[in-house]
């Protein structure tokens, strides 16, 4: 009997231990508790024996007392639109649940001042920025808009830079163009359908609310997302920037394509400084990679990655054994810690002695272009000396002029002088210049109604002894010093220019390994190659490699990120090159987002002649 009893008492105490679970709430708006990556993760949560998932309704959330909330151990609890915040820490405070993401740091990660504080006291890399702050009194602040810049409280910004709201729920980000580009803005907003930002032709900042100003990073066309599961796990993707074109790229089921990346040793460590600078656990960030540095630009506090089951089952488990390993001995819960790598993988890397392409180098001349024109003036006037000497022109006796402000000084000047010729007498005996030359420089200047940087430049030549002898039977005497004026236009790409890189590009694409066998333009592939090419042509807008993912479009992010595009500083190279990248990466919409972000100016004089 004393066996049987004992048995009992044993099979009790057992009883007792199987029926104890660690319940976990998620306290969040519905859109997210009843989201595609909350259910995988919850689904993989209740997988383990000693975890009772509980999602609060919003019904609940919204209308009733804290003390009628259910009961949990442990609280996963987030800020979207409409979440009572306050309510959640009051909740928290009056429970005691284990909390897996702080609650009070979610009201800092709505204020991108606070974040951005937050970062840089933790030591994380940030572009160069400064806040104007529309709340505080006018003498405290100083802000000052010029052509091509803006000064912040004594910080100059040149475009093309970035103008945030300082609410980070406000979407509404605006990257400036400089004039040379093309001018203009990019309007980046809360993607909508299949678009995330739009172009416009106002080149003017915002005069209304508070902003941060900083320096626009060039990317190459990809943002990478950083998803945090505690200091140790980071899962890293990228996907094409909303700043490039505005459109979204989405496969077969409407998601929005993104490229595994590969973070390097310095990027983890910022993941672990993100995450405990901020105390969440579950925590996403934009990673902006430019130039061999990687910034910071932006902290989303709680977010999924939104269709990687490698991730639902990185972060489920972590998420579990984490919860169970502090409240499983409180609780007096029989768990057993089990083995876990110290680093788990973030993308699992190719491995083998297989030949690869590592690199292919294009040279591309530039598409069609309208004639190159050039007239030249001596010029003598004080009013082109003045300018000669505050562009520093006698340091290396010319100056080349391609900026608006400058090109418009050169315009003043020629009308000014005409003015004063038409008037006769006294007045225009200084006046040594060309009414007939004066009269074309302002012509040519007036030309499309303003300037972009791109299709017309002026240079200033000094000449100390004057304008030199023309013929050998010319006497030579001593003259005064002069300006040789040169001005320069045409040589425009044309559209067919635009859209004979464009074409380039996408048959360039096509080219790479794995692009032949696929549809070409819709063109079935076991058509023999002739017939492939003239019926893609045929098509309209010449849709090559239309769909996209096809080919170059498949490759890993990590590669994508090494396509360099240089040019010479010449608008219709420049134009070339970017209408090139526009059909190479299927972008879509204006050629100045793309100039800005993909083509780098490069010193390429002699590259081709030696």
């Amino acid at each position: 009997m004393e066996f049987s009893s004992e048995n009992t008492w044993m099979d009790l105490e057992q009883e007792e231990t199987e029926g104890k679970q660690v319940i976990v709430g998620v306290c969040a708006m519905e859109k997210k508790t009843l989201s595609k990556p909350m259910k995988e993760i919850l689904t993989r949560l209740e997988e383990f024996e000693y975890i009772k998932t509980c999602i609060f309704t919003e019904k609940v959330i919204l209308e009733e007392p804290v003390e009628k909330w259910p009961l949990c151990d442990c609280l996963i609890s987030f800020h979207s639109k409409g979440f009572p915040l306050e309510k959640s820490i009051t909740y928290a405070n009056l429970r005691k649940p284990l909390v897996i993401n702080n609650l009070e740091s979610q009201f800092a990660i709505q204020d991108r001042r606070e974040v951005y504080r937050i970062l840089s006291t933790a030591g994380i890399d940030l572009p160069r920025h400064a806040v104007l702050d529309r709340d505080l009194p006018p003498e405290e602040t100083n802000f000052e808009e010029q052509d091509d810049s803006v000064v912040v409280n004594g910080v100059v910004f040149n475009k093309p830079f970035v103008e945030k709201p300082v609410d980070a729920e406000d979407h509404n980000i605006i990257i400036y163009y400089p004039a040379s580009a093309g001018g203009g803005s990019q309007r980046l907003f809360r993607k909508i359908g299949s678009r995330s930002s739009v172009y416009s032709p106002e080149s003017n900042v915002r005069r209304a609310g508070s902003f941060i100003y900083e320096d626009f990073m060039a990317t190459d066309g990809t943002d990478v997302k950083v998803y945090t599961v505690g200091p140790d796990y980071a899962h890293a993707e990228a996907r094409k920037s909303p700043a490039l074109d505005g459109k979204v790229e989405r496969n077969s089921e409407g998601k929005e394509v993104r490229y595994p990346v590969i973070l390097s040793n310095k990027e983890k460590l910022i993941a672990r400084k993100v995450c405990m600078a901020f105390n969440q656990t579950v925590c996403g960030f934009d990673l902006l990679r430019a130039n061999g540095r990687s910034c910071v630009c932006d902290v989303n506090g709680f977010s999924f990655v939104k269709n990687s089951r490698k991730y639902y089952d990185d972060c489920s488990n972590i998420l579990g054994n984490m919860i169970l390993r502090e409240l499983a001995p409180t609780l007096h819960i029989p768990w057993t810690i089990p083995f876990q790598l110290d680093d788990p993988p973030i993308v699992p890397t190719t491995v083998g002695k297989m030949m690869e392409l590592r690199c292919v180098v294009a040279v591309v001349r530039h598409g069609d272009r309208t004639p190159k024109q050039k007239m030249k003036l001596e010029v003598k006037h004080p009013m082109f000396f003045d300018l000669f000497k505050r562009m520093n022109g006698y340091k290396v006796n010319h100056v080349k002029l391609k900026k608006p402000k400058h090109l418009q000084e050169v315009l003043d000047i020629a009308r000014f002088l005409i003015t004063e010729i038409e008037k006769g007498g006294s007045s225009n005996e200084v006046i040594e210049e060309k009414k007939s030359k004066l009269d074309q420089v302002r012509y040519i200047l007036e030309m499309y109604g303003h300037f972009s940087g791109i299709n017309r430049k002026v240079q200033l030549k000094y000449q100390p002894k004057g304008r030199p002898k023309s013929t050998s039977s010319e006497e030579e005497a001593l003259k005064e010093p002069s300006l040789l004026l040169v001005l320069k236009w045409g040589g425009e790409l044309t559209p067919t220019g635009r859209v004979q890189a464009e074409e380039l590009g996408k048959v360039f694409r096509c080219m790479y390994p794995g692009g032949q066998d696929l549809l070409i333009g819709g063109v079935p592939a076991h058509e023999t190659q002739v017939d492939r090419y003239t019926r893609a042509a045929s098509l309209p807008n010449g849709e090559y490699a239309g769909t996209q993912g096809l080919g170059l479009l498949r490759l890993h992010s990590t590669y994508r990120h090494d396509l360099k595009i240089y040019a010479s500083d010449e608008g219709r190279v420049q134009m070339t090159a970017a209408a090139f990248a526009k059909g190479l990466l299927a972008l879509e919409g204006e050629l100045t987002p793309i100039l800005v972000q993909m083509v780098k100016s490069a010193n390429t004089n002699g590259l081709l002649d030696n």
